[in-house]
């Protein structure tokens, strides 16, 4: 068994311990991160993803975006530089051998920080420019995640050594094979940087009419490098990610809020219900009605 196997075996003996104690299939031992459990392969489901570092231990995960499928299992891991609408789903989850990973959020501004330090040969010219990416991680970052889990039961340590540790994962995901996104979107005049810029527009008032030339102009590129720039990171277009974002905050209205249909249609920027139940339907594959229906109480 090669050394990170044994990391990885160790990290996952952890994790299921903890949520065994804690009689949960889900539990943050520290600031920012979250561990999990599934004991079954899920439906398919979709969420806002916003930068974070995914690491499976445990099971297969699959993720979607426009119409690229990408699957990552144990000692495997995800790295998110954007908010990306993705359709995810486990593929590989058991009550014998249930499906374990931990959720890093990133911060951005430490990985800003941190960049300045890195030699200008440290970020490459020429790079993979899609905002979410999978790679195996090395056996510097699994040391670190260890170290940094195990911290949590070490009170008296816990405050001075974790925002260390932190810093130690924030840097080997930085200099990671996959975080070449990263090292872009931390340069002041990257195409990532632009594009992260314009995600933030379009997520502030994402209800309003995108005039998209508008959006490239606020961000300092033509339209039609914009439109090109723009689909290459998050595998979409500007529109369709307005009309994702739309549809993710109409369903938590649905759910979590428990508003009709036509109410959360015109909510979420809809002038038209049928559109509404159209566009739904086909994203999630239930009309909005029955989620309605379907609601918890």
């Amino acid at each position: 068994m090669s050394l990170i196997h044994q990391y990885v075996e160790r990290v996952a003996a952890w994790v299921s311990a903890v949520l065994r104690h804690e009689r949960s299939d889900s539990f943050s031992p520290l600031e920012g991160i979250v561990v999990l459990r599934r004991t079954c392969d899920s439906p398919i489901e979709v969420a806002l993803y916003k930068p974070a570092f995914c690491l499976v231990l445990q099971g297969r995960k699959e993720v979607m975006v426009g119409d690229r499928v990408t699957s990552f299992g144990p000692g495997e891991s995800l790295i998110v530089s954007h908010e990306l609408p993705v359709t995810s789903r486990i593929i590989d989850a058991s009550p014998t051998s249930p499906y374990l990973a931990l959720v890093l959020s990133l911060d951005i501004a430490m990985l800003r920080g941190m960049s300045q330090a890195l030699p200008v040969s440290g970020v490459a010219s020429k790079v993979d420019p899609r905002a979410l990416a999978v790679h195996s991680v090395d056996q510097d970052l699994m040391d670190a995640v260890e170290r940094y889990l195990l911290l949590s039961k070490k009170p008296q340590d816990r405050d001075v050594l974790a925002p260390l540790v932190s810093k130690e994962i924030h840097y080997r995901l930085l200099t990671a094979p996959h975080g070449a996104m990263l090292r872009q979107l931390m340069r002041q005049d990257s195409r990532a940087r632009h594009i992260a810029q314009a995600i933030s527009n379009i997520r502030r008032d994402f209800k309003a009419t995108l005039i998209v030339s508008d959006l490239a102009k606020g961000v300092g590129m033509s339209t039609s490098a914009f439109h090109t720039h723009f689909k290459d990171v998050t595998e979409t277009t500007p529109l369709q990610y307005q009309k994702e974002l739309r549809l993710l905050e109409a369903k938590r209205l649905i759910y979590e809020e428990r508003l009709s249909v036509s109410a959360a249609a015109f909510e979420v920027g809809y002038g038209s219900a049928t559109q509404f139940s159209r566009e739904y339907s086909r994203k999630f594959g239930v009309p909005p009605s029955e989620d309605r229906i379907n609601t918890p109480t």
